[in-house]
């Protein structure tokens, strides 16, 4: 009896000890959950004056001897303190837009620039460094109305274009005040593309029947599996007409200095011609600007980092490939 008795109570305080330890552990896990999804979503800031600053004194650290190296640090230092004595110095908010097919940086340039309109001032700037090739119809146009929002404000907003602003990305890149581009970017391809294979012929010959039904005459014009006609089509081809006409309206109202029909063929300039077309402003990557700037104005760099699961990454996958035998649009 004494054996079971001190065997009992050797197995119950077992038991409160593995029961503390799994509330515990409960604890942890729940307050690391707590912290990883309240980290999930967040708006990243950085003043990027400090960056060019830093890699101007690595460089000055080691081409200048320590007592120039120790005269120009007293100078910068003296110059500085100047500076931050200026009132209302000029601030520009720097943000990045990388599109796809279907813009989906949309979704965190939306939250950066509800973000910017908060505390900007029409004696502020945004600058978007910009480069897409443009995608999907609704997307860009929803990507270039978040870009408006901007103008409404009368916030002076510029586009600086390093590679490619073609399409769908040009029509972002128009509602800026100025767009900046290097030499070498390719800007332009002002038209409307659609693309729909047909397996039509391939089922015919398999013995495969495909059967589509609607209501309304034209809630589907062309079709994956079944026979195209030629009535479908025309009705196909004069909505794609006329998206391209909605794209040049907006084209020339954001930029009335250009000729909308010398450029709206569909081409595609390098920058340097596109100047001449009056599609771009001035030439100067985004480093130049933003370095040039940084004299006289803080800069902000803007990040709106939201983590997706991987059920979203593959769904997003999957309506990418999709995406691709529909509308491509701008």
């Amino acid at each position: 009896m004494h054996f079971w008795a001190t065997y009992g109570l050797f197995l119950a305080k077992i038991v409160t000890v593995v029961f503390a330890i799994l509330i515990v552990m409960a604890g942890v896990l729940a307050i690391a959950r707590k912290g990883k999804s309240a980290g999930k979503n967040k708006l990243v800031i950085k003043k990027i004056n400090q960056r060019f600053q830093d890699l101007a004194e690595t460089l000055n650290m080691e081409i200048l001897d320590k007592k120039a190296f120790k005269a120009l640090v007293k100078q910068q230092k003296s110059a500085e303190k100047k500076h931050k004595d200026k009132e209302n110095k000029k601030r520009i908010f720097a943000l990045q837009f990388h599109g796809d097919i279907k813009a989906s940086a949309v979704a965190s340039l939306r939250e950066e620039i509800t973000a910017i309109l908060q505390v900007a001032t029409p004696d502020d700037e945004v600058v978007v460094r910009l480069e897409s090739s443009g995608g999907l119809v609704t997307a860009y146009g929803l990507a270039a109305s978040q870009l408006e929002r901007i103008r409404k404000r009368n916030i002076p907003l510029t586009v600086t274009v390093d590679k490619v602003a073609a399409s769908g990305g040009y029509m972002m890149a128009c509602v800026a005040n100025r767009i900046l581009a290097a030499p070498f970017a390719v800007i332009g391809s002002i038209g409307v593309i659609a693309q729909v294979p047909n397996f039509h012929r391939l089922l015919k010959k398999k013995d495969i029947d495909f059967e589509q039904l609607t209501a309304g005459e034209y809630k589907r014009t062309l079709t994956l599996f079944g026979e195209n006609t030629e009535k479908a089509r025309l009705k196909f081809q004069a909505e794609i007409e006329e998206v391209h006409q909605l794209f040049k309206n907006f084209i020339q109202q954001n930029r009335p200095i250009i000729n909308i029909q010398e450029v709206a063929t569909g081409e595609h300039w390098l920058a340097s011609k596109a100047q001449e077309l009056k599609l771009v402003d001035e030439l100067i990557t985004s480093d130049d600007y933003l370095l040039n700037a940084s004299q006289q104005a803080d800069i902000y760099e803007i990040r709106y980092t939201a983590k997706k699961s991987l059920t979203e990454k593959l769904g997003i996958a999957v309506q990418t490939a999709y995406s691709w035998f529909n509308w491509r649009a701008l």
